[in-house]
């Protein structure tokens, strides 16, 4: 998911000196094979997903490949305060791919570089490019060699290379890591626009950094990725809970057995537990012919209800009973309110692309281009209860106008040479607000409570993280990274020593060293 955590309010612009750039004189100097967009047609370019922000770049490059942005991170380095950010499919939360009056990298236009299929000592790899989309990623390489990588994000319209600049992480997660986990070798063209490529044993030190790395040390324009046989088809369950307690012991038990032991994806979810349409028991559609019934709720006089959302994979070969056995020998052992769940048998693709579908429906509603201020933390499981209390039951009892999620993770399944930033304990959750204002508060409310959630995590001393963060001080980023904060600089000074890439970040300035 694309979320962030904003620091101050919303911009209409970037406060900082526009570079002194003429577009003519460089597109000359870059000698593209690609394109270079100017004027109206850099309209795409200055606004995202959040639309928090408003920032207009000099100039929308879309380059052929890696040589093109390889030219034009070059060019930009010779030209005082210019900075480059390079955009994927345009969903970031609070301007992470715009640059005040620098050059934006369409990194879309370079999505057929890169698609092969590799077997490497019996195991099967996809090289893929760092512009393309994940959900084309899915639907060719099932569609082709019946194979698909093994983690995913929940919505697949993003870029690859946008991803893994992050995270990239699903209800796989627990099982196979994030996506980053889930990678042997990048191409990268850094911020001095040399293009390299690397992986654990070949420059491990940019091969680590970039992943997760918020774009800082360079641009990823080539991916291997793991794949793995893909499953035909997916139970798609869900069940109830009225108490938080019952609710995390089922997750964490669920994420904490072996493979084969378990569903094959564990997320979760909290609404309110009122009729509301948007944040209430119309939004957790569990019959389709009756709906949500909730006279089966035992009447605790709770705020708020939490639902677990699991998936079991099988083969069309596989017999209907051995399917239910398994199913239902998971769900035994599970505490939810009884009468309380509901189940779908779909395709392995169209479980994925479920969100897909959610994104039609909203953009025929006229809601999916409102602003998006949303939040999304990493919270140790130490803390989990006391955010569940104060968060969910106190601050956002009401809803907030789109969904909740929250569920554990494993940090043994992620790579700790990675530049992503963790709670210490073994077992943290995923908290998403993921605010559609068009159904909820307005902007400024959202942005508001967004920052009161995050001072109070800090005032009470939480294990906690940002998930794709965006502070606006050097000491906000400190704190973020902790002991990681030396080498997080160490590698900005190895791969983007003048500070031209990810301006949106604004962890560094640009400066030059000549």
């Amino acid at each position: 998911m694309r979320i962030a955590y904003l620091d101050r309010t919303v911009h209409e612009t970037d406060g900082e000196p526009k570079p002194n750039g003429d577009v003519s004189a460089i597109s000359k100097s870059i000698d593209l094979q690609g394109s270079v967009e100017t004027g109206d047609k850099t309209t795409i370019a200055s606004k995202d997903f959040g639309g928090l922000y408003s920032i207009k770049p000099l100039a929308l490059i879309k380059p052929a490949g890696s040589d093109d942005i390889s030219r034009a991170i070059k060019a930009a380095s010779r030209i005082p305060r210019m900075t480059v950010a390079a955009r994927g499919n345009g969903h970031s939360i609070n301007g992470q791919a715009m640059t005040n009056g620098g050059l934006v990298i369409d990194m879309r236009s370079t999505e057929e570089n890169h698609f092969r299929l590799l077997n490497i000592n019996g195991s099967f790899f996809i090289d893929v490019s760092g512009g393309a989309l994940w959900e084309n990623v899915l639907t060719r390489c099932v569609s082709r060699f019946g194979l698909a990588p093994r983690s995913w994000t929940d919505y697949l319209s993003l870029t690859v290379g946008g991803t893994l600049s992050n995270a990239g992480v699903s209800g796989q997660a627990f099982r196979y890591g994030p996506q980053i986990s889930n990678v042997t070798e990048l191409e990268i063209v850094t911020g001095k626009g040399d293009i390299t490529v690397c992986s654990e044993t070949r420059n491990p030190e940019l091969f680590f950094g970039s992943l997760g790395g918020l774009g800082q040390f360079g641009i990823i324009t080539r991916a291997r990725v793991k794949l793995q046989p893909a499953p035909d088809m997916v139970r798609w369950i869900r069940v109830v809970y009225t108490e938080f307690d019952e609710f995390t012991r089922d997750a964490e038990f669920l994420v904490s057995r072996d493979d084969g032991e378990s569903f094959d994806y564990v997320e979760g979810f909290v609404f309110c537990n009122n009729d509301d349409p948007v944040n209430g028991w119309p939004a957790v559609p569990l019959d389709p012919v009756h709906g949500f019934n909730p006279g089966i709720i035992p009447q605790t006089g709770a705020s708020v209800l939490y639902c677990l959302e699991v998936a079991f994979h099988y083969q069309k070969g596989d017999h209907p009973s051995t399917v239910d056995k398994a199913v239902a020998g998971l769900l035994k052992r599970l505490r939810f309110v009884e009468g309380l769940k509901s189940q779908v048998d779909l395709s392995y693709v169209e479980f994925l692309l479920r969100v897909k579908r959610a994104e039609e429906q909203a953009k025929a509603n006229g809601i999916w281009d409102a602003p998006h201020p949303w939040l999304n933390l990493f919270i140790s499981k130490s803390n989990i209860v006391d955010f569940d209390q104060t968060v969910f039951k106190k601050m956002v009892k009401d809803g907030i106008g789109g969904p909740m999620l929250i569920y554990p993770l494993m940090r043994s399944k992620w790579d700790n040479r990675t530049s992503v930033a963790l709670p210490d304990s073994e077992i943290f959750y995923l908290v998403a607000l993921l605010r559609f204002v068009s159904r909820g508060p307005s902007v400024e409310e959202s942005v508001a409570q967004n920052r009161e959630i995050v001072e109070w995590c800090i005032k009470e001393g939480l294990d906690f993280k940002l998930y794709l963060p965006h502070y606006q001080s050097k000491e906000g980023w400190k704190r973020h990274f902790g002991d990681q904060w030396t080498r997080f600089v160490e590698r900005k000074a190895s791969f983007d020593p003048m500070a031209i890439l990810a301006p949106g970040q604004n962890i560094f300035k640009r400066t030059h060293l000549s």
